[in-house]
């Protein structure tokens, strides 16, 4: 087992529980216990639980997203593969506004040689593409969230709905034939259809994990997007009741 599926069984049967034994956690993953307590640690530190002697206890509701820097470890093959496909479905010199997630920020990183002119919605991307050679790259304002740099509030809406642009390339939390696109964050939710309003062309990123799942916040309707990528492990249910609605559903 790698240690990304470690961390997340880990915390998957943290936040079940409630709270578990290092002892425990060493049986449910092969691990030793010192390779546990190791990871523990770090779980501790990025705020998914809190350490007591001899175990964890969850600081995770069940309602919460899980932190960015566990996020962004889990699937990147799957991702990456979602995010090159994305970038086929955008020609050069078109103006893309990219979405916050861990999902897009692997698009920002295949998008980084094209001729384009992207606005990304967090610093992370921001980032990846602040060295891109070709790229007209536009930063909106806005406040970041801790931990998820995602740019929220009145100056980041007020960027988004001062331009317009080809694509937007949204994430998601969740993504339901019936009760569409939602989020866990109800500030990332507005900035997300802001960038909706904001854009000719729709294109949804979601692993196929995160289908048939509703979060908190509404973000938008099936019959808003144009195109969602993912992969093969989305249920056939959910993917033709949105072929059904209109939606081109491309499976990597």
């Amino acid at each position: 087992m790698g240690s990304a599926e470690r961390l997340r069984q880990i915390t998957d049967a943290v936040r079940a529980a409630g709270s578990v034994g290092v002892a425990e956690l060493a049986a449910l993953t092969g691990a030793s216990e010192m390779t546990v307590r190791r990871d523990l640690e770090a779980l501790a530190e990025q705020g998914v639980l809190e350490r007591y002697r001899g175990g964890a206890r969850s600081l995770l509701l069940r309602g919460a997203e899980p932190p960015f820097a566990l996020r962004s470890q889990e699937g990147l093959e799957v991702k990456r593969r979602i995010a090159a496909e994305v970038a086929g479905l955008i020609a050069d010199g078109e103006s893309v506004v990219l979405d916050s997630g861990t999902t897009c920020l692997e698009v920002a990183r295949a998008l980084e040689h094209r001729r384009l002119t992207v606005m990304p919605l967090s610093l992370h991307a921001v980032n990846a593409l602040s060295g891109a050679p070709q790229m007209t790259l536009l930063v909106p304002g806005g406040r970041p969230r801790p931990g998820e740099l995602a740019l929220t509030g009145p100056l980041t809406a007020a960027s988004l709905a001062a331009l317009r642009f080809d694509t937007a390339v949204i994430g998601c939390c969740g993504v339901h034939a019936t009760d569409g696109l939602t989020a866990y964050d109800l500030d990332d939710a507005a900035v997300k259809q802001a960038a909706i309003a904001s854009s000719r062309r729709v294109v949804a990123v979601a692993e196929g994990a995160k289908f048939g799942r509703t979060a908190l916040a509404h973000v938008a309707p099936a019959t808003a997007l144009h195109a969602l990528v993912t992969d093969g492990t989305a249920p056939d249910e959910e993917t033709g009741a949105l072929t059904r609605a209109g939606v081109t559903v491309r499976q990597v």
